[in-house]
């Protein structure tokens, strides 16, 4: 099984929409089977174990997907060098987050793009915390668009 990681700052916003859209996106094309979704942190403010935001969480609920409290707990990617060493595909929603996955243990070689340049595009997906559920929402949006365009090219990136 290949394994796609979604890296924000926490893992309590962003990158938990990222996987949770992704593999209902997978589900939907029945190839959940051969790729697994997972996500992580490497902002100094990650810890292992924090609970996934509630805006995050209202908002992917417009989406159809309810998401337990627990569902999803936060993964402190520099405490973590197995997840990295794990991941075929490393997505980050920030330039600078690329750059601090490029220099964890057990990245080497693997490849690591923003979401936004995966996607053909520049530019970051900004981090909504601290900002009112329109913010989440428009962040929301802009991760599945982003992983709408960028899913053919995921799909071969990670074929067998």
């Amino acid at each position: 099984m290949r394994t796609v990681l979604f890296v924000c700052h926490a893992n309590t916003c962003r990158s938990v929409m990222a996987q949770v859209l992704l593999a209902r996106m997978l589900e939907e094309r029945s190839v959940n089977d051969r790729i697994r979704v997972a996500s992580g942190g490497v902002g100094n403010v990650a810890r292992d174990g924090m609970i996934s935001s509630l805006d995050a969480r209202i908002v992917l609920r417009e989406e159809g997907i309810h998401l337990g409290e627990t569902a999803i707990v936060s993964t402190d990617l520099r405490e973590h060098p197995e997840v990295v060493a794990g991941a075929d595909l490393i997505l980050t929603m920030t330039a600078a987050q690329k750059g601090a996955v490029a220099a964890l243990a057990g990245t080497d070689g693997r490849p690591v793009f923003t979401l936004r340049e995966f996607a053909g595009e520049d530019g970051d997906i900004g981090d909504p915390v601290g900002r009112d559920e329109d913010v989440y929402r428009a962040c929301r949006d802009e991760i599945k668009r982003c992983l709408k365009l960028s899913l053919g090219r995921l799909l071969v990136t990670l074929s067998p």
